[in-house]
């Protein structure tokens, strides 16, 4: 099987401007990934496919990425006022600060392909979304590979995910009506659940901390 710098380079020498990155894996296996750029994404996935054969996608799942602060130690120069020998003096003067700074989170579609063809893999491609608030939409990639389309759903159902392209993009697993994605890092369970005839004790000293919350809030 080509290494991913080998796959990364035949993919930009067929697909001009398509910008794939390698995300390296420290781990021990150093299973290394390629995160495609959105725009290229379906023209990438049709080439690993048609030219390289990766006929079979067998798993595909999501990330979210919360907002993450960054501390950074920064060398930041000043000028400053002394006083030598009862004369004032200006001079600079560099010392090290701390900033923090906030680095925007994302959602992630992380795809497992394999060649049955050449019996190699896993090959892993990735997709990220601009954020996670109101630009979640990647394109998807069922036309490509049609075992995509209920695993597509799934993502869209836990973690918002939309899937520009997809055939027939629906909750698979929570029921229509449901406004939010159970499987984001910050997804807080209700207090009762619609589908429950009788709340667990559990479910209820929740909702009853809550209740004496916002009574002691008012």
């Amino acid at each position: 099987m080509k290494t991913v710098e080998e796959i990364k380079s035949a993919i930009e020498a067929a697909i001009s401007g398509a910008g794939v990155e390698i995300v390296p894996n420290p781990s021990p296996s150093g299973q290394h990934s390629l995160l495609l750029t959105p725009p290229y994404a379906v023209a990438v996935a049709k080439f690993l496919r048609d030219e390289l054969f990766f006929d079979y996608l067998s798993n595909a799942t999501g990330v979210d990425w919360p907002d993450k602060e960054i501390a950074e130690k920064l060398q930041v120069t000043h000028q400053v006022t002394k006083t030598v020998d009862g004369v004032e003096q200006t001079a600079e003067e560099t010392v090290e600060e701390t900033r923090k700074r906030i680095e925007p989170g994302c959602l992630e579609a992380v795809y497992h392909l394999f060649s049955v063809a050449l019996k190699q893999g896993p090959l892993t491609i990735r997709m990220r979304t601009a954020n996670r608030t109101d630009q979640v939409e990647l394109p998807s990639l069922t036309p490509i590979w049609r075992s995509a389309e209920f695993q597509e759903r799934e993502i869209f159902d836990l973690f918002g995910i939309i899937f520009t392209g997809h055939p027939d993009l629906r909750r698979l697993l929570m029921w229509p009506e449901f406004k939010d994605h159970p499987m984001r890092r910050d997804y807080v369970e209700p207090d009762d659940f619609e589908y429950e005839p009788t709340a667990h004790d559990a479910v209820l000293a929740r909702a009853a901390a809550h209740q004496s919350a916002k009574e002691a809030g008012q």
